[in-house]
């Protein structure tokens, strides 16, 4: 799984990626200190499965900032790194599809739990807007998938393996296992049989 952290605090950019390369098999991590390098990286490399990025580090609005990173890499999660706790401008951006929203004053140990989540395939929000992320990105989960959870989906009802799909679609292992728990989540199952059934069912595959 790859990972673009972008954030002009050295110290913070380190320990993030240490923990996500401590607790993240086969994860590697690319680390820039603005927002505009980030949109070099992706640019060159739209296979970037997780950006995290200082919001506070553009001066651009931050509608457009997701804009610019989904349009150089359709399937990348978004997660954001702001000093502004605005409840509704984290309901805003959660809608908007960003997967994370992390506070700047965040301590060590509060971090290591939004990363754990996020690895998960979960959205986080501070306690604050906790509530109103869930619900989200609950409605959102219950309405649609993403275009790589699809294709892994497809590849389940023909019977592959997590090896073979990982092949085909040219990633890792642990990639597809977070694809395939997102599935889970959204479709509201437990095991592939009946991811497949359910995903039949509703007209997805």
């Amino acid at each position: 799984m790859k990972f673009l952290i972008a954030d002009d605090h050295a110290l913070f950019r380190d320990n993030m990626a240490r923990y996500i390369t401590t607790h993240q098999k086969d994860a590697s991590v690319i680390q820039v200190s603005d927002f505009y390098q980030a949109l070099k990286v992706l640019e060159k490399q739209s296979d970037i499965d997780m950006i995290i990025f200082d919001l506070d580090m553009t001066d651009i609005r931050w509608e457009d900032s997701v804009a610019k990173i989904k349009r150089l890499a359709k399937n990348i999660k978004i997660v954001v790194i702001s000093a502004f706790e605005d409840v509704k401008q984290i309901k805003k951006m959660i809608t908007a599809g960003v997967e994370g929203y992390i506070l700047r004053r965040t301590d060590l140990n509060v971090l290591k739990s939004a990363l754990d989540t996020l690895l998960a395939g979960q959205v986080y929000a501070p306690k604050i807007a906790s509530v109103a992320a869930s619900e989200i990105s609950g409605q959102s989960r219950n309405k649609a998938i993403t275009v790589r959870q699809k294709d892994v989906l497809i590849r389940l009802a023909e019977g592959k393996s997590n090896k073979q799909i990982a092949y085909d679609m040219g990633v890792s292992e642990a990639t597809i296992k977070l694809h395939i728990n997102a599935l889970f989540r959204s479709l509201n199952v437990s095991n592939r049989t009946q991811a497949v059934i359910t995903a039949q069912k509703i007209g997805l595959i």
